[in-house]
């Protein structure tokens, strides 16, 4: 079955079918193509105005309408076998941008198609329910990801397992800290086996034990016939794990290639030099 998702400007289109992980993709076949993508947010400002200023307004909205640019004309192909890192300072556009491919958000211009499952994993806690415990949260989580109740049974031991979560799997997830939202979310996406695997962030929270655990387990997802596609400020991670590197800036795509020549680009125009602390958030 086909879908298709469609804003009044903008277009994800999801060209996949409804066995998707199981079907193989040829090397170097589109996975997910970025075709003039924008991406406008209006917000709804309330100044607080002087009594002078309240007087020469009676009667009138003293609300202000603010307009954001998330992205800009935005094109991007990603391919399978490609483990894409995606950088930028806060604000760049890599959520947005991320938002769209997953079509959470329609672009307000442009489109996007999408040829294969889509796991994403965005931020902490997406999509799981505080008052649930562990363990319905993954059943939740897969469902959403497209997993059938009987392939999250079969997958559930080693969700659990990964998690390393122990008997909380069974405590209500309000209880948990950042760290153990990261564990659980990463655990489900991961073993879902998706055929586009996004990753947003979500390993920047946790122990060096389970980001390592997690990098390696995105290694071993690094296949010929899957496409990655992670953002993050750590450029150590991004340098060692990626094989194409995109940067934004203010949501325009700056430059795209190999991870070692894009950093370098990205250092530079961000002055900021080679240091642990650099490596890890930039």
């Amino acid at each position: 079955m086909w879908v298709l998702i469609s804003s009044y400007l903008g277009s994800v289109i999801s060209l996949s079918a409804s066995n998707s992980q199981n079907s193989i993709h040829p090397k170097n076949g589109l996975a997910v193509s970025v075709q003039n993508v924008g991406l406008t947010y209006k917000t709804s400002i309330v100044k607080r105005p002087t009594l002078k200023a309240r007087l020469k307004t009676i009667g009138r909205s003293n609300k202000h309408t603010r307009v954001v640019n998330a992205l800009n004309s935005v094109n991007l192909d990603v391919h399978y076998g490609t483990v894409l890192g995606v950088i930028g300072s806060n604000g760049a556009g890599k959520s947005s941008l991320m938002r769209v491919i997953s079509g959470i958000v329609p672009p307000t211009q442009g489109r996007i198609e999408v040829h294969g499952s889509v796991s994403t994993l965005l931020a902490l806690g997406v999509g799981f329910n505080p008052s649930m415990t562990g363990r319905a949260n993954v059943y939740l989580g897969g469902l959403a990801a497209g997993m059938s109740r009987e392939e999250i049974d079969d997958q559930f031991d080693a969700i659990a397992e990964f998690s390393e979560l122990g008997d909380a799997i069974d405590a209500p997830m309000r209880t948990y800290s950042s760290g153990m939202y990261a564990r659980l979310a990463f655990s489900v996406a991961a073993t879902v086996q998706p055929d586009i695997l996004i990753v947003d962030e979500a390993l920047s929270t946790g122990d060096a034990h389970f980001k390592e655990k997690s990098l390696n387990r995105i290694k071993e997802l690094r296949t010929a016939d899957r496409a990655l596609i992670l953002v993050s400020h750590a450029m150590a991670t991004i340098e060692d794990v990626c094989n194409e590197v995109a940067w934004l800036h203010k949501g325009k795509l700056m430059a795209r290639g190999n991870p070692s020549e894009v950093i370098k680009q990205y250092r530079e125009f961000m002055q900021v030099g080679k240091s642990a602390a650099a490596n890890e958030d930039v």
